[in-house]
């Protein structure tokens, strides 16, 4: 169990994210112990293991479907030929393409976001509130990521690098950190890129919605970086703070609106 939880990992992350966030704060007058921390705990802690799980339901079923129609000695059998610092670069661009459209599909479509609004509720930035995500979420959305990377073929060590590199990203932009990358957050996502994504402000919401190269929304005309501090994070949306309600939070919305509708319709009827 301990090393499903990957404890030694999370220790390793909290002892160097939680004294960078002391040294370097974006808001100096965060606490630690700052609010629903302990909810986003028990998502650090349980989350992974459902994700995980969602993933290789998801991911491996889709694989046996596409090597049934698509040989191994083809395409990845070439793709693998090449260097792996390359096949590591390519991996990242394509990932992060599919993570973007993805992610703004969840902004998009009003089923999606009801999920895609608990990750949105977070109040207070830090390297802990990047795992406040529903499950349905990041196995969607990293499905769009991993499944064209093993679709092609590409080799276990490149795909090992960017999933190191991608959760190491992810936890530095959510931090609650002043890391500039200067000139390079045209290129790469930053804290000060993805802290806009979260801002509750008009002129941030549906922006910057890549997960690792910033030049993507730049490319798409999706891009909102300011050089100043956003005010305020989080949404107007009313999402439940615990973690269970949050899990059904979604399904009960969908629920709901589908009661009230045949209530209307047949309200109407009479």
């Amino acid at each position: 169990m301990m090393e499903l939880l990957g404890l030694k990992s999370i220790l390793i992350i909290a002892l160097i994210f939680i004294p960078l966030e002391r040294l370097l704060p974006l808001h100096p007058e965060q606490k630690v112990l700052r609010r629903h921390w302990l909810n986003d705990v028990i998502y650090l802690f349980f989350n992974g293991i459902l994700i995980k799980l969602g993933l290789l339901l998801v991911v491996g079923s889709l694989m046996i479907a596409i090597r049934v129609m698509v040989p191994e000695e083809g395409l990845p059998a070439y793709v693998q030929a090449q260097p792996i610092w390359l096949q590591a670069i390519e991996v990242i661009l394509i990932a992060d393409l599919g993570f973007y459209l993805a992610h703004r599909a969840f902004h998009a479509v009003p089923l999606l976001w009801k999920f895609h609004a608990i990750h949105h509720s977070i109040e207070e930035m830090d390297w802990l509130a990047a795992h406040r995500v529903h499950p349905v979420d990041q196995i969607a959305t990293m499905t769009a990521s991993l499944l064209p990377i093993f679709a092609l073929g590409f080799s276990d060590s490149a795909v090992a690098i960017y999933a190191l590199l991608y959760q190491a990203q992810s936890l530095l932009i959510h931090s609650n950190t002043r890391i500039s990358l200067g000139p390079f957050k045209w290129l790469f996502a930053s804290p000060q890129f993805h802290h806009w994504h979260h801002a509750n402000e008009r002129q941030a919401f549906d922006k910057n919605f890549a997960g690792q190269l910033s030049f993507i929304d730049v490319l798409a005309g999706t891009l909102y970086m300011p050089s100043r501090t956003p005010t305020a994070y989080g949404t107007d949306e009313p999402v439940p703070p615990l973690y269970h309600q949050q899990l059904a939070y979604p399904i009960k919305m969908q629920t709901h609106r589908a009661s009230t509708s045949e209530a209307q319709i047949s309200e109407k009827t009479r």
